[in-house]
Order: structure tokens, then C-alpha cells, then sequence
């Protein structure tokens, strides 16, 4: 192999290897932003999680203190229909 015939394939090889490596590139920033975007919605699911657990503690409360109040006003709540 001459030494023209080698630095034509070089530089060849050195082509296909940037174009290869640009398609890398475009799959890993698809990769970054479907991350970020998994991290985005696992970030909103575990603040509604929270927001959920904090009025479910709420609900609980303001039933128990019905209930209490209920009881003293001698109140059965089974015989109240909404």
C-alpha cells in the first residue's frame, strides 16, 4: 500500500468515524433530555405525594374532631344522611 493510497484511507476511516461519533452525540443529548424529563415528573409525583399524604393527615384529623364533637353533642353521625 502506498503511502497515498494509506492517508486516502485514513482519512476515510477518519470520516466515517466522525460521522459515527455525531450520531453518539445525538442519541446521548435524547438520552439527557428524556433523563431530565423522567427526573422533571418523578420530582412533580414525589410533591404530590407529599401534598396527598399531608391533606390525607388533614382529613383524618377534621373527622376525628367531627366524630368527638358528635359524641359530646350526643349526635349518632350513622343516622345523619348528606
Amino acid at each position: 500500500m502506498s503511502e497515498d493510497q494509506f492517508t486516502k484511507l485514513f482519512k476515510y476511516i477518519e470520516k466515517r468515524f466522525d460521522a459515527v461519533d455525531d450520531k453518539f452525540k445525538a442519541v446521548d443529548k435524547r438520552f439527557d433530555d428524556l433523563t431530565n424529563t423522567i427526573d422533571g415528573y418523578a420530582g412533580k409525583i414525589d410533591t404530590y405525594a407529599q401534598e396527598m399524604a399531608a391533606m390525607d393527615y388533614k382529613i383524618n384529623r377534621l373527622e376525628r374532631y367531627i366524630q368527638i364533637l358528635a359524641d359530646n353533642a350526643g349526635i349518632d353521625l350513622d343516622k345523619i344522611r348528606a
